[in-house]
């Protein structure tokens, strides 16, 4: 399949779907599909999530359809998209794109099962009672992307060990996002760093933020997880290239964007497990017997060219350790 036409499936709704073919298929298993993320920049994770659903024995079109909802990074229009999943009648919802997705979901219905793949510890963040068994109508993966934030500023005094002041990105929006800075300040101190930590949630902001780290000489920067980066990351990795501020990114999609360093989960590993759930809750398994997993793979991409483009060069232990070099 084209990539095009893969974009332009999974970015569809059920306006596409033709009435008669809704008659025809009223029987087929409907999943909602959450994201707080974006189509165009999500096809690789859609992709893992329908290899693991048809690892369970479903395949889109055949038997069973999804309804994709898009939130780009807008976090103010999840609750709507949640209700209007449950208003279709959905037969499992998928809530996907970091912490946000999961609570939209869970507001809009305690009834309908939810599989989530979150960034956080969810027993901390209060999604569900316990990771054996999270009891409820909720289960799914936990990355554990939220509590690498000390590790990405090591890598930063590896690569740029003269930075005296690192800058963090972090969305004021995320609930999780002060529970990202308190530890990025502790780590700073244990560094010998001075952080600044800036936050952003519109594009506005996201310029005002890089004009700030500039003035207070920031030259080193980590960028929390969070979906309204990820939907923007090229004009995230543009700005940091234009003001030379070497930043280490939270998953690969921003290295092979050509973003210089990223350090995070496995995303894809997460939304494949995320869809073979769907696919045993399908068959009959109640979420409250899925345990929460917990994805412990995390991935270094370095890109030599970014590297190049800012005059650095990566230290020969961490290109040791690095998961893939991009050329």
């Amino acid at each position: 399949m084209r990539r095009r036409d893969f974009i332009k499936g999974i970015a569809g709704s059920a306006a596409a779907w033709p009435l008669a073919v809704h008659a025809q298929q009223s029987a087929v298993p409907v999943i909602g599909f959450l994201s707080a993320r974006s189509p165009l920049e999500s096809t690789r994770l859609v992709a893992a999530f329908l290899d693991g659903l048809k690892d369970g024995g479903f395949v889109s079109q055949q038997n069973v359809r999804i309804e994709y909802r898009w939130a780009e990074g807008q976090y103010d229009q999840l609750p709507g998209l949640a209700s209007d999943l449950v208003n279709r009648g959905t037969a499992v919802i998928v809530a996907v794109g970091n912490t946000p997705s999961a609570f939209a979901a869970r507001a809009a219905t305690t009834v309908i099962p939810i599989v989530f793949v979150v960034g956080d510890d969810p027993v901390k963040i209060g999604l569900v009672e316990s990771i054996a068994r999270p009891r409820g109508n909720l289960t799914g993966v936990s990355l554990l992307l939220g509590q690498l934030g000390p590790k990405r500023l090591e890598i930063l005094r590896q690569v740029v060990p003269d930075a005296l002041t690192v800058g963090l990105l972090a969305n004021q929006n995320n609930p999780t996002a002060e529970e990202a800075i308190k530890p990025a300040h502790s780590a700073a101190v244990t560094y010998g760093v001075q952080l600044i930590a800036q936050t952003a949630s519109s594009d506005s902001e996201l310029e005002a933020a890089f004009d700030n780290l500039v003035q207070q000489h920031v030259t080193a920067m980590a960028v929390d997880a969070d979906p309204f980066f990820t939907t923007r990351r090229e004009r995230l990795i543009a700005l940091a290239i234009r003001y030379a501020i070497s930043t280490v990114y939270p998953n690969s999609e921003f290295a092979l964007s050509g973003g210089l360093i990223s350090y995070g989960g496995d995303v894809r590993a997460g939304y494949r497990i995320a869809g073979g759930y769907v696919g045993r809750i399908l068959k009959g398994t109640r979420p409250s017997d899925l345990p929460v997993q917990q994805s412990t793979k995390i991935e270094l991409i370095l890109n030599l060219k970014t590297a190049k483009a800012l005059g650095l060069t990566f230290p020969l232990p961490l290109l040791g350790r690095a998961d893939e070099v991009i050329e």
